[in-house]
C-alpha cells in the first residue's frame, strides 16, 4: 500500500464481492481484516480480488523483523546513492553547458543518466504508479511519472525540433526523480515501526514447562502441555498457561496482565493466568485452556483485531494531491488548446509544437519536489522538541490526530495511579506507634509482597523495626512472630479470626475496604491494635493533568478493571466525572470503538498488556513509559517519565508539528502552483524547473529547522525551555511544593520534575530575567541549584 487512497480501495473491491460482510483497512499496519461468509467465497478468492488489484499479501501474524526493515532502509539510501550519482553527472553536465561548453554527446549523455536513473533506482516506483493509475488513484507517485516521462518526452522531441532543449528536458527526468527517492527514504526513516506487539505477548510464556505425569515431574515445551495436565509451578517462575489451582498456597502477581499491583492470595480452586508471576510458594494447576484460548493468546488476537480496525487517517498530503494532480494534468491539455484552437480562433493558425513544449512543462513544473518531505522533515522536528521533554512520537498518524482528539481514555493502575502499593492508612486503636512497630518487626522476616510494603511504610513514617526472636508464616494468610516478648500477629482479617482474635471497630476496616484499600489487621497478645490499608496511590500531577485536558475542551474518562467503588474513589480525587469500571481487557477496545462509531477521536493511555487491544484501537495510543513491552509497541506515543503531564504537552507539541506540515505543503506547492499556469504559456524552460525544486525543498527545510518563514504568532515564537538541577531535593513534598512554586513565577509556562535525576524541564515566556526569577524561587525555600 503507498498512500491513503490504497484503503478506500480495498474497500471497494471487497465490498463488490457476495459474501464479504464487513471490511476494514489499515495502511499504517497495511492489513486488512474481512468478515465473510465461507459459504459464499473462499479465503483463497479474498487474497486473489488483492492481487487483482495490484498488491501482495503476507501473513498478518509474520511481520517483518528488525532485520528486514534494516534491509528495508538500507535498499532505500542505495537507490537514493545510485540516483544522486547519475544527478551529479547530469548537474556537471548543465553547469558546462551553462559556460558554452555544449558538446554534441552532451543530449546522449543525458537521455542515459535519465533513463538510467527513470528505470534503474526509480523503477519500482514506476510499479507503484501503475499500480495506482489501473486502481484509478492519483497520488504523488503517479505525480512524479507524469513529470518524469514529459521530461523524457520533451528531450526526444529535442532531437527532432529546435524548440525543444533536448539535454534540459532530460536533465529534469533525472533530478525529479533523485527528489522523489529522497523524500520517499526521509519517509522510511521516521516511519512508524512495524509493531512487535504480538511477539512480545508469546515471550511471556515460558518455552519448557514441568509437567507431572505418572507421579514423575518431567520437563516439556509449551506445545507438548495440553488440558487437564497437571503442572508445578515454583515460586519466582511465570504461570506457563491458564488453570486451576489444585494443591498449595501462594501470592501471584497479576500485575503485567491486569494491571493491578497488589499480588493476588491463590489457594485451591482459584484460577491462575498464564504470564503472571508466581511469587511465593509453590503451586500445582490443572491446565484449562491452551493454544488460542488461552488468556494470552486471546489478547494476542484482539491486538491483531484492533490493528485492522482502529480509523485510518487520510493523510494531509494525500488529500492535497487527491485534487493536485487534476489540476497539474488540466493545465497541460490547456497548454495544447490555446496553442492549437485558442490560436486558430484568434490567428487562423496553430502552432502544435509550442501546445506540446506548453503541456510538457506544465508536467515538469507539476511535481513538488520538496512534497514527500513536508511531512517527516516537521515530524523530525516536532519528534525532537518532544524527545527533550520526554515524549516519543513514534507516528505521523499522532501528530496529525492529537489535535482533533474529543475523548482521552486514561487507564487507573501505572497510568492515574502510580502502580505501586503503598501503606496510605493506619488506624490504631490506640498507638499508631507501637502498632507499627510490631508490624514492621514482624514482617522483616517474610518474603510475602505485602510484607515490604509495610515495613517501607512505617520506616517513611519514622518508625525502625526489630529482627523478630521467633517467626512463622502461614502462606496467603499472614505472619506469627515474637517482637520484644511480645506475640504478634499481622495477616488477613481471616487469619486473625482462625487465630481467636476479636476484630474490634470492623466498621473501620469495612470502611477501608470500601476505599479500594487491602486491609492487614496488626495484633499483640492476642489484642488487636488496628488495621493498616494498602493500596495503590494516585500520581501527584494526575489531577493537575486532567484539569488540563478540561480546559483544552478534552473529555477525561477513566477506564479500570476494578471494583466501581473503587475507580470512583479515585476518579474523585482527580476530577474524572465518568467511569467505566469491572471493564474485562478484551472489552477495553470494544468501548473504545462505540466512542468511535458515534464519531468521536479517542485518545487512549495506559501501560499494561491488558491495554494493549486498546491503545492499538484509539485513534492515538499513549503508553506509559514504565509499562509493557506490548503496551509500548502497541502505541502511537510513549510517555517516558511516569508522570502524566507530558501528555498535554504532547498535545501541545503535536498542534504545533502539524501546523508546521500544512506550512511545509503551502511552500512545497507554492512554487509550482505558481509555475504550472505560467507554464502554459509555453515560455517555461525546463532549467525553471530544476531552479523550482530546488527552491522548494530548500525553504521547506529551512521552515523546519531554521527559519520562520511563514510567521507564526507572537506567543508561539517566545517559547523557550531550560533545565534547572535542585541536588537539595529529597521527596515527593519537595518536589511538588518546588513545582508548585516555580509555576507561580510570571512567565512560565510549564513545569516538569523528576524526583530521580533531581531535574526540572521549564518552559518559559521572555529572556534572563525570567530565568533568574526561576532560579530565586528555587533557592528561596533553602535548596540550591545547578544548571
Amino acid at each position: 500500500m503507498s498512500c491513503s487512497f490504497c484503503t478506500q480501495t480495498i474497500e471497494k473491491g471487497y465490498n463488490r464481492l457476495d459474501g464479504v460482510e464487513k471490511v476494514n483497512v489499515s495502511l499504517s499496519h497495511e492489513e486488512a481484516l474481512v468478515e465473510y461468509d465461507p459459504d459464499k467465497i473462499s479465503p483463497q478468492e479474498l487474497r486473489r480480488t488483492l492481487t487483482d488489484l495490484g498488491y501482495t499479501v503476507r501473513d498478518p501474524d509474520k511481520g517483518s523483523s528488525f532485520e528486514e526493515r534494516e534491509e528495508e532502509l538500507h535498499e532505500a539510501k542505495k537507490r537514493l546513492y545510485i540516483a544522486g550519482g547519475f544527478t551529479a553527472f547530469a548537474a556537471a553536465l548543465m553547469v558546462a553547458m551553462w559556460f558554452g561548453l555544449m558538446q554534441p554527446w552532451f543530449p546522449y549523455a543525458m537521455l542515459g543518466a535519465a533513463l538510467a536513473a527513470m528505470f534503474g533506482p526509480g523503477g519500482y516506483v514506476k510499479k507503484m504508479a501503475y499500480n495506482s493509475l489501473r486502481r484509478k488513484i492519483l497520488n504523488q507517485h503517479v505525480l512524479l511519472e507524469f513529470g518524469a516521462f514529459a521530461g523524457l518526452a520533451g528531450g526526444f522531441l529535442g532531437f527532432f525540433l529546435p524548440d525543444f532543449p533536448a539535454a534540459d528536458f532530460f536533465a529534469v527526468s533525472v533530478f525529479i526523480t533523485t527528489y522523489h527517492l529522497l523524500s520517499g527514504y526521509s519517509s522510511l526513516v521516521v516511519r512508524t515501526r512495524a509493531s512487535q506487539a504480538v511477539e512480545n505477548l508469546m515471550d511471556l510464556q515460558p518455552e519448557r514447562v514441568r509437567v507431572i505425569r505418572k507421579g514423575e515431574e518431567v520437563e516439556v515445551s509449551l506445545d507438548e502441555v495440553g488440558v487437564d495436565d497437571i503442572v508445578r509451578v515454583r515460586p519466582g517462575e511465570k504461570i506457563p498457561v491458564d488453570g486451576l489451582v489444585v494443591k498449595g498456597q501462594s501470592s501471584v502477581d497479576e500485575s503485567l496482565v491486569t494491571g493491578e499491583p497488589i499480588p493476588v492470595e491463590k489457594e485451591e480452586g482459584d484460577g491462575v493466568i498464564g504470564g503472571s508471576i508466581n511469587k511465593f510458594g509453590s503451586l500445582k494447576m490443572r491446565v484449562t485452556e491452551v493454544g488460542e484460548e488461552s488468556f494470552l493468546s486471546r489478547i494476542a488476537r484482539h491486538v491483531r483485531e484492533a490493528r485492522a480496525l482502529k480509523p485510518d487517517v487520510i493523510q494531509l498530503v494525500d488529500r492535497v494531491v487527491k485534487y493536485y494532480v487534476p489540476w497539474v494534468v488540466s493545465m497541460a491539455a490547456l497548454g495544447v488548446i490555446v496553442w492549437t484552437l485558442g490560436l486558430w480562433f484568434f490567428t487562423g493558425g496553430i502552432n502544435f509544437a509550442r501546445g506540446i513544449y506548453a503541456a510538457l512543462a506544465a508536467l515538469v513544473m507539476g511535481y513538488p519536489c520538496a512534497l514527500g518531505m513536508a511531512t517527516p522533515l516537521a515530524m523530525i522536528r516536532g519528534g525532537g522538541e518532544a524527545a527533550r521533554r520526554g515524549i516519543l512520537m513514534k507516528s505521523s498518524e499522532a501528530f496529525q490526530t492529537f489535535e482533533d482528539i474529543d475523548v482521552v481514555i486514561l487507564d487507573k493502575t501505572g497510568t492515574i495511579t502510580i502502580g505501586e502499593p503503598r501503606v496510605v492508612e493506619v488506624q490504631a486503636l490506640n498507638d499508631e506507634g507501637e502498632l507499627l512497630k510490631m508490624a514492621s518487626s514482624a514482617e522483616t522476616s517474610s518474603e510475602h509482597p505485602l510484607a515490604g510494603v509495610i515495613v517501607e511504610g512505617a520506616k517513611s513514617r519514622g518508625i525502625n523495626p526489630t529482627e523478630p526472636e521467633k517467626f512463622e508464616a502461614a502462606p496467603g494468610k499472614g505472619v506469627k512472630a515474637k517482637v520484644k516478648g511480645r506475640d504478634v500477629q499481622v495477616g488477613n482479617l481471616r487469619f486473625l479470626e482462625e487465630l481467636d482474635i476479636e476484630i474490634k471497630e470492623l466498621e473501620i476496616a469495612e470502611s477501608m475496604e470500601e476505599r479500594g484499600e487491602t486491609v492487614i489487621g496488626v495484633a499483640a497478645d492476642r489484642e488487636l491494635l488496628g488495621f493498616i490499608g494498602i493500596a495503590d496511590v494516585v500520581k501527584e500531577d494526575a489531577s493537575k493533568a486532567v484539569n488540563e485536558l478540561k480546559k483544552l475542551g478534552i473529555k477525561p474518562v477513566m477506564i479500570t478493571g476494578d471494583t466501581e467503588k473503587t475507580a470512583e474513589t479515585v476518579a474523585e480525587k482527580v476530577g474524572i466525572d465518568e467511569v467505566l469500571a469491572e471493564v474485562l481487557p478484551d472489552e477495553k477496545a470494544k468501548e473504545i470503538r462505540e466512542l468511535q462509531d458515534g464519531g468521536q477521536k479517542v485518545a487512549m493511555v495506559g501501560e499494561g498488556i491488558n491495554d494493549a487491544p486498546a491503545l492499538m484501537q484509539a485513534d492515538v495510543g499513549i503508553a506509559i513509559g514504565a509499562g509493557t513491552d506490548t503496551a509500548i509497541e502497541s502505541a502511537d506515543v510513549v510517555l517516558v517519565r511516569k508522570k502524566l503531564t507530558p501528555l498535554v504537552e504532547g498535545y501541545h507539541i503535536s498542534n504545533s508539528s502539524y501546523s508546521k506540515t500544512k506550512q511545509n505543503l503551502t511552500l512545497a506547492f507554492s512554487f509550482n502552483g505558481v509555475g504550472v499556469p505560467v507554464s502554459v504559456t509555453g515560455l517555461v524552460h525546463p532549467v525553471w524547473a530544476m531552479i523550482a525544486m530546488v527552491a522548494s525543498v530548500s525553504t521547506v527545510l529551512l521552515n523546519s529547522f531554521g527559519g520562520k518563514l511563514i510567521p507564526e504568532s507572537r506567543k508561539t515564537s517566545t517559547l523557550r525551555e531550560f533545565k534547572l538541577k535542585v541536588p537539595t531535593m529529597r521527596c515527593e513534598k519537595c518536589l511538588s511544593a518546588l513545582e508548585s512554586g516555580l509555576r507561580k513565577v510570571e512567565g512560565v509556562e510549564s513545569v516538569s520534575g523528576d524526583l530521580d535525576s533531581k531535574e526540572f524541564v521549564i518552559t518559559f515566556r521572555g529572556g534572563r530575567t525570567v530565568e533568574e526569577k526561576v532560579r530565586g524561587k528555587a533557592i528561596e525555600p533553602g535548596h540550591t541549584v545547578e544548571s
